[in-house]
Parts: C-alpha cells; structure tokens; sequence
C-alpha cells in the first residue's frame, strides 16, 4: 500500500490562524506517537481548528471537520478563491475604529449579507489584530474580543494564504462543516483519526469553551471516548489529545496514555506561560498494534 504522507522532506505550511489549543508547537512530537505511516491508508480530523496538525504532516488524502462555520469558511475560500481574498484583505486598516466596526458587524443584519469571502477576510482580520490572537464568542455567538492594540499585526499573510491554498488543490482533502460525529462514514480500517477536542477543565476556573456558543460539557467528553471505541472497533487508529486531570485518564484507562510537556499560550500574562502537560491516547502501540489491555503510560520530555 502506498503511503498517503509524502517520503520526501517538505516545506513547513504554518497555519493562517492563531487558535486556542493549535498544535503548530506540539506537531513534531505528535508525529513521533503516529504508527508507521505505511499502514495508514485515510487521515481525518474531526476538529482540525487551525490545521497546526494538519499542516505539519500534509496526508495527500485527508478529511478535515470543524463545526465552527466561519473557521471552516475561512479553508474554503483559502482553497476556491485565495487572490481574491487576498485583495479583500487589504481592504482592512489596523485601528480601534475600524476593528470595533468589523467586530460587531455579527450583531447586525449586515452580516448576513457579506460574502463567504468578506467573511473569510474579517475573521483572518480579527484574529490577528484582536487581543492575544484569541478567537472566542458569546453565548449569543457573538465575537467578543477586545482590540489588540498591536503596532503592526500581519494580517494579509499573502505566503501563508498561497501555500495553504496550493496545498489543498493539489491533494484529496474533503472539508466538512458539522458535528465530529459526522465524521464517522470516512473512518474505515487504516484510517488515522486525529481528535484535538476542546479540552476538559483541570479546575473549575481553568474551563475555555468559547469555540462556539454551545461550549463542550463532560458529558459530551463522554460522549467523544465512545466515538473513540467506534474508531477502534473499526480498526481505525486514533490518538486524542485533552488536559491531564483524573477525569481524562480513568475515561481512557483501557488505552495507551502518553504524557507530553506543551505550552500554555492563552495566559494573559507572559509569565504565565510556562510548560503543561498534556495527555495523548492511543489505541495502538509504537508498532501500530492495537490496545486492547489495560494502557501503558510513557512520559515524553
């Protein structure tokens, strides 16, 4: 079987977004709990959120989902109609009056009157001149960040905007806007799903739900592992990443649990923003077997 993840060396595609969670940082470590690539035949990622995975090992065959519809806006009009994004991108100036104006067009009919790429170009607008990059709404589904006050944000990404695009083109990427469940008709035997949910809270106060209005309960964590066990029983290969805290690691105990050192980057302190640990679970060993014991646990540096 021929591998759907190129032998070669490849250029580095960064994601066109900043998203809490994005893997961009812990992507070279993921890689290393992959099962041998040679046994993969189809890559999904039921909540590709900024694509850092994605973009780093580049599957010529792949499934990505999302169920934030202005995110998965944003890789469509990448791939169908990148130079005129591009050209409404430059569109935009980086002031309080003008960010304050495109913020709260959401709360007004105009909105749904935009274009799917006005649509693109203000969340790429957004993200990248917002305070800390952060893309988060309110209960209403609203966005709500304040303004970043930053002197001279990036927000044309002209390169990032050309390889994404190119990428997506020239390989066999299907995207899907909906529930991670809906997923589920493209996960086969050899499929490799990558699930990077929003994560569980490790306190009562550490909780970040603000993807979309209707948040991510422990129920629907409950919900997710039993998703997993239909991976399995498929013989489809999964790994999930989620926070370290007693509630992950008994949902999971029957898998392999991988403890993995990532950084806290959403802290509104720079001195906050050391190194966490995160778990990783699998349901193959490093030979691509799969687990049906109780889990190993590894500890990466």
């Amino acid at each position: 079987m021929q591998s759907i993840f190129p032998n070669s060396p490849k250029k580095f595609i960064s994601p066109l977004l900043k998203w809490v969670g994005g893997k961009r940082a812990l992507a070279p470590t993921l890689r290393k709990l992959m099962p041998p690539l040679s046994q993969i035949n189809n890559y999904v990622e039921p909540f590709v959120g900024a694509g850092g995975m994605l973009l780093s090992v580049q599957p010529k065959k792949a499934v990505i989902n999302d169920l934030n519809g202005e995110l998965i806006n944003v890789y469509r009009v990448v791939r169908d109609t990148p130079k005129e994004l591009l050209l409404e991108l430059e569109k935009h100036v980086n002031s309080v009056e003008h960010f304050y104006k495109i913020r709260d067009i959401d709360r007004s009919p105009l909105f749904a009157k935009l274009s799917v790429i006005e649509k693109a170009a203000r969340i790429i607008y957004l993200n990248k001149t917002c305070f800390n990059g952060l893309y988060r709404v309110n209960s209403q589904g609203f966005f709500n960040v304040p303004y970043g006050y930053y002197k001279n944000p990036d927000y044309h990404e002209y390169s990032k905007v050309c390889a994404i695009s190119e990428y997506l083109n020239r390989n066999d990427i299907m995207i899907l806007n909906g529930n991670y469940c809906d997923t589920l008709s493209h996960i086969e035997k050899g499929t490799l799903v990558y699930l990077d949910p929003p994560y569980a809270p490790v306190s009562q106060t550490s909780n970040f739900t603000g993807y979309n209005a209707g948040g991510f309960s422990y129920e629907e964590q409950i919900r997710l592992k039993k998703f997993c066990d239909i991976i399995a029983e498929k013989e489809a290969f999964f790994m999930l990443s989620n926070s370290d805290c007693s509630f992950v690691r008994e949902l999971y105990h029957e898998y392999r649990i991988h403890e993995i050192q990532a950084p806290r980057a959403v802290a509104a302190s720079p001195n906050s923003r050391g190194a966490i640990t995160e778990l990783v679970v699998t349901n193959f060993d490093c030979h691509g077997y799969p687990m049906s014991s109780v889990s190993h646990r590894e500890k990466m540096a």
